[in-house]
């Protein structure tokens, strides 16, 4: 993380952890965080997953989990395991050897519970399975399917048994001398999750997946994961996560990175600063926001779009982002670059004029990031 020395108050201190590898992407250390979704298509069917973990990658996933309850699944792993854009996470409950088929099928990472794969000798086969096909292991504890005898020791889900399953399942790798792996304590509710966290967090120095379960749908789902993850994330807790939404898989990668781009641990894509509208705004906020954002899409240069229907705070606003337009009378606003008045646009013309503006701000952001990486090279 680079301080920022100028608003020291906007630093965030990481947890430090070891790093591991998923595929190519680091997970851990000083590593970008990275964002994680999981397809909802038919396993068996590798050109539709493809076509959704492509979707996944298009915004912004750097890795996409695929469950795999069957043989079918296993068989159709190679091809998208292959074909994938980005490193693919098995998802395996309960089968042992379908862990071994999907790393034998050239899965980056398998998520497993080491405690539900069966006897010592399942697990050790899994384990050679990995470790020789040069897979990462993520332990994901869920409150809700916890152990039995935790459950009874402990009474309910609570962060003490979350974590002490992690505990126990983090041994099982470790007695058999495997240490490429991540956890996860999810649950559902983000009291239960974000506490169960921050013990976990004290309890080992292995990377940390983060994720509130069961969310719900777009909305609320976005909600919980937001005070859920951003608190965590804010305390310096986490190395990859997961939204989990009752949505489009490329929803909940939009929403984990704009959770990480609110706290400035990633930057990808426009961040347009927007008001919410007034009796004193002087264009239709509200569209045209609506508008930038689909039209902006494609942008993945990290820059930053102020958009306020008047001059109480528009001006101001401007003067910190790369493009800016705030609202004014006579249905036309000022246009702001690199947090400069520059010139007047009609309401009329704006969206088409500030996409425009945009797409030129990247391009020019680029090219002084080659000319800067050419310099450093020399």
């Amino acid at each position: 993380m680079s301080l920022n020395h100028v608003r020291p108050w906007k630093n965030i201190y990481r947890r430090k952890s070891r790093q591991i590898m998923v595929g190519n992407v680091p997970v851990g250390g000083d590593a970008p965080i990275a964002v994680q979704t999981m397809t909802n298509t038919d396993g068996t069917d590798a050109k539709a997953t493809l076509k959704q973990i492509e979707a996944c990658a298009e915004a912004g996933a750097d890795i996409v989990r695929v469950s795999c309850p069957d043989e079918a699944t296993s068989q159709a792993m190679k091809e998208i395991c292959r074909e994938s854009p980005v490193p693919i996470v098995a998802d395996i409950h309960f089968h042992y050897k379908r862990a071994i088929e999907a790393a034998e099928a050239g899965a980056a990472c398998l998520r497993i519970n080491p405690g539900n794969i069966g006897d010592d000798r399942r697990v050790k086969e899994v384990i050679r399975a990995a470790r020789d096909h040069g897979c990462s292991i993520r332990i994901g504890v869920n409150a809700g399917s916890l152990e039995r005898d935790l459950l009874e020791k402990y009474g309910e889900p609570c962060p003490e048994a979350m974590v002490e399953s992690a505990l126990d399942h983090i041994k099982i790798l470790e007695d058999n001398d495997f240490h490429e792996f991540k956890i996860s304590v999810k649950a559902s509710d983000v009291f239960l999750s974000a506490a169960a966290y921050q013990a976990l967090a004290e309890a080992t120095d292995a990377p940390i997946h983060l994720g509130i379960t069961e969310a719900g749908g777009l909305m609320s789902g976005t909600i919980k994961s937001a005070i859920g993850l951003g608190n965590l994330l804010w305390m310096g807790i986490g190395d990859t996560l997961r939204v989990s939404l009752s949505a489009d898989p490329v929803e909940e990668v939009r929403v984990g990175y704009e959770i990480l781009k609110s706290l400035g641990l990633r930057h990808r894509g426009v961040n347009i600063i927007s008001c919410p509208s007034c009796a004193r705004q002087g264009f239709d906020v509200i569209k045209t926001v609506e508008a930038l954002e689909e039209r902006l899409a494609h942008i993945k240069t990290p820059m930053s779009l102020s958009i306020i229907g008047c001059v109480v705070n528009g001006p101001g606003e401007a003067l910190m982002t790369d493009v800016g337009f705030t609202g004014g009378g006579a249905g036309s606003g000022m246009v702001y670059l690199a947090g400069k008045q520059s010139h007047k646009m009609s309401n009329e013309q704006m969206v088409d004029h500030i996409v425009e503006q945009v797409e030129a701000r990247a391009v020019q952001i680029e090219a002084e990031r080659e000319e800067e990486e050419v310099h450093a090279a020399e």
